[in-house]
C-alpha cells in the first residue's frame, strides 16, 4: 500500500505565525483536505508569553498545533538544544516526508538540522535573506538553515541572487513571494476597523518597536535611542507597544520617568498591531518583518539598525536604514513628518498568493500536480481588488527607477 505523503510545518515564535498561516490555509483548502496528503503543525513553544504566541493563532485562524514542544525560554544554545531533542522524537514517531520551516528563529535552525540528519527533506520559507552581519543570531540561523535545505522558497530576486552566489543550484530555488504579506492582505480590512488607542488620530501619530539585544541590552545603546524617540514625540504622539525584554531594560536603566512623552502600551495582538501601523504616519523599528509590512501599507519606516536583510524594502519600498545615531534618526523622522511618504512600489509577487505557490511546489515534490491556474484566482481570500490596483500602479518601470534613485540603501555586498 502506497504511503500517504506527510508534511510537518514548524512554527516557533511570533514572526513565524504570520508566515505559516497562508501555508496551512492552502493545504487545508486543497489536496490535504481530500486525504491525498497529511499535514501536521508543530509549535515549538519558543515564544512562551501567551500574548506573543497563542493569541496569534486565534487572530490568524491557524488551527491548534498537532504537537506543542513547549520548550520555553533560555540561552540560544539551551533553546536550540531543547528544540532539537524534542523535535527528533517527533520526526522518529511521525516519519514525515518533508519538514517545512520558516524564517530565522532558533526553532528554524534546530528543526531543519534535526530533520536533515534523519534523512528527511527540508523546505525553507523565506530563504536567501542576508544582512552580512554575523553578530546577529538570526543571520547564523539563516545561513545554516539554507545550507541544509532541499528546497529554498525566496521572497524576492535579491534573495535568489544571494543563494546563487553561495553556489545553490537553481533547481533548489523557488521565488514564490512573501507569505507574511499574504497574511497582511487577508487581515487588513478587519485590522483597520479596530479602534485606535484613545486620543489618536489617523495619520497623526508614530509607532515604535524596539527589541533587538544590540539596541536594548545596554544603557549606552538604549538611552540615546530613547532620547531620539522623545524628540520625535515632541512633534507627534509616539505609541510604543513594549516588548517584555525592552520594558525590563527601560526600568533597569531608569528611563521610565514621569516627564516621558512616549506612550507605552502592552504588546498587541496581530490584528491590533496591524491596525495601529496601517494608520500611522511613521514607524520607527529595529524589526525585520515590519520593514516589509510598512512597504505594502505605504507607511514610511525608519529602521534603527546598521544593516538589513530586507534591502528590497529600501530600494523599492518605504523603508530607510537610519542606523542608531540619534541625530540621524531625528533628522530622518522630521523629513518624513515634513514631506510625507516618498515614491515607492510593492515588490513583485507580494500579491497574496505566495502560500498557494509554496503548496503547489511542495505537492509537486510528492507527485501531486494540479492543472496550471493563476494562484491569485485560487487564493481570493488573500488577494483583494485594492491590492491588484496597488500592484498595477507599482509595476511601471518608471516608478521603479524612481524608487531606486531616491533611496540611500543598497543590498549588502557579498563577502
Amino acid at each position: 500500500m502506497k504511503k500517504t505523503p506527510k508534511f510537518i510545518v514548524v512554527a516557533g515564535a511570533r514572526p513565524n505565525f504570520m508566515k505559516i498561516a497562508p501555508i496551512m490555509a492552502a493545504f487545508a483548502n486543497r489536496d490535504a483536505a481530500r486525504g491525498q496528503v497529511v499535514t501536521k503543525l508543530v509549535h515549538t513553544g519558543q515564544h512562551y508569553d501567551r500574548r506573543m504566541s497563542d493569541d496569534f493563532f486565534s487572530d490568524l485562524g491557524i488551527p491548534d498545533p498537532d504537537i506543542n514542544l513547549a520548550v520555553g525560554s533560555g540561552s540560544h544554545a539551551e533553546q536550540t538544544a531543547r528544540v532539537m531533542i524534542a523535535f527528533e522524537q517527533v520526526c522518529i514517531e511521525e516519519k514525515p516526508d518533508w519538514v517545512v520551516v520558516v524564517g530565522d528563529v532558533n526553532s528554524t535552525l534546530a528543526c531543519s538540522v534535526t530533520a536533515r540528519k534523519l534523512g528527511i527533506k527540508v523546505a525553507h520559507v523565506e530563504a536567501g535573506l542576508r544582512s552580512r552581519d554575523m553578530s546577529m543570531p538570526e543571520e547564523i540561523n539563516r545561513l545554516c538553515t539554507d545550507a541544509v535545505s532541499d528546497l529554498l522558497f525566496t521572497t524576492d530576486e535579491i534573495a535568489v541572487n544571494n543563494l546563487r552566489k553561495e553556489g545553490v543550484p537553481d533547481d533548489r530555488i523557488d521565488f514564490v513571494g512573501n507569505t507574511m504579506i499574504d497574511t497582511l492582505l487577508r487581515n487588513l480590512d478587519k485590522a483597520l476597523t479596530l479602534p485606535l488607542p484613545a486620543e489618536l488620530q489617523e495619520r497623526k501619530y508614530a509607532v515604535v518597536t524596539l527589541h533587538r539585544p544590540s539596541n536594548v541590552d545596554s544603557a549606552g545603546a538604549l538611552r540615546p535611542l530613547f532620547n531620539a524617540l522623545q524628540k520625535v514625540a515632541e512633534r507627534v504622539p509616539v505609541i510604543f507597544p513594549v516588548h517584555p525584554r525592552t520594558r525590563s531594560r527601560l526600568q533597569e536603566f531608569g528611563l521610565l520617568g514621569a516627564d516621558m512623552n512616549i506612550h507605552l502600551i502592552e504588546p498587541l495582538s496581530y490584528l491590533g498591531f496591524i491596525g495601529l501601523v496601517g494608520r500611522a504616519c511613521l514607524v520607527l523599528t529595529d524589526s525585520g518583518g515590519i520593514q516589509e509590512e510598512t512597504t505594502v501599507l505605504r507607511v514610511p519606516c525608519l529602521t534603527m539598525r546598521n544593516n538589513t536583510e530586507r534591502p528590497i524594502t529600501c530600494t523599492l519600498g518605504t523603508n530607510t536604514l537610519v542606523g542608531t545615531d540619534p541625530e540621524r534618526i531625528v533628522a530622518a523622522a522630521m523629513d518624513v513628518l515634513n514631506y510625507g511618504v516618498r515614491e515607492s512600489s510593492v515588490p513583485p509577487k507580494w500579491d497574496g498568493a505566495s502560500g498557494e505557490r509554496i503548496v503547489d511546489a511542495l505537492l509537486a515534490q510528492v507527485g501531486i500536480v494540479r492543472p496550471a491556474v493563476d494562484p491569485l484566482e485560487c487564493s481570493a481570500s488573500f488577494a483583494s481588488t485594492e491590492w491588484r490596483e496597488i500592484e498595477t500602479i507599482g509595476a511601471s518601470d518608471g516608478r521603479r527607477d524612481q524608487a531606486f534613485a531616491v533611496v540611500d540603501c543598497e543590498p549588502a555586498a557579498a563577502d
